[in-house]
């Protein structure tokens, strides 16, 4: 844990929450500014920054953590569907420095925009694709 982390804080209770769900590993709650209602975070116990940081040993229980929480916030908000995200580094949207997913129930009609894709220059994708598997 980390004292000066909002999550944490949440996670001993020093701070209030919309508990939706937890068990020994990962705790799961309302966000305070939602996308659509029903907006929830999942964050593990443990502190960890980021995606990289996260433990492997945690990763199975993550999931089945997340098919949980998500199965019953589709069923209770009536969602057409959800988006699962998670936000690395301050470029990415991370505002908070403790590793969470966002579970956001979708609607057909909820108005919420896809990101917009990009062209590659010709060549570009092959030179991209290289330089990634060189750090495999």
């Amino acid at each position: 844990m980390s004292k000066d982390c909002i999550f944490c804080k949440i996670i001993k209770g020093e701070i209030p929450c919309n508990k939706i769900y937890e068990d020994k590993e990962f705790l799961a709650f309302l966000d305070i500014k939602p996308i659509n209602k029903g907006h929830a975070l999942v964050v593990p116990k443990l502190h960890c920054k980021n995606l990289f940081d996260f433990p492997k040993s945690e990763e199975t229980d993550l999931i089945e953590f997340i098919k949980k929480v998500a199965k019953a916030i589709v069923k209770a908000t009536n969602a057409d569907g959800f988006n699962l995200g998670m936000n690395n580094g301050r470029a990415a949207g991370q505002i908070v420095e403790h590793a969470h997913f966002h579970i956001i129930p979708r609607f057909s009609n909820d108005g919420f925009k896809h990101w917009p894709g990009k062209e590659y220059a010709e060549g570009e994708m092959e030179e991209i694709q290289k330089k990634i598997v060189s750090f495999l």
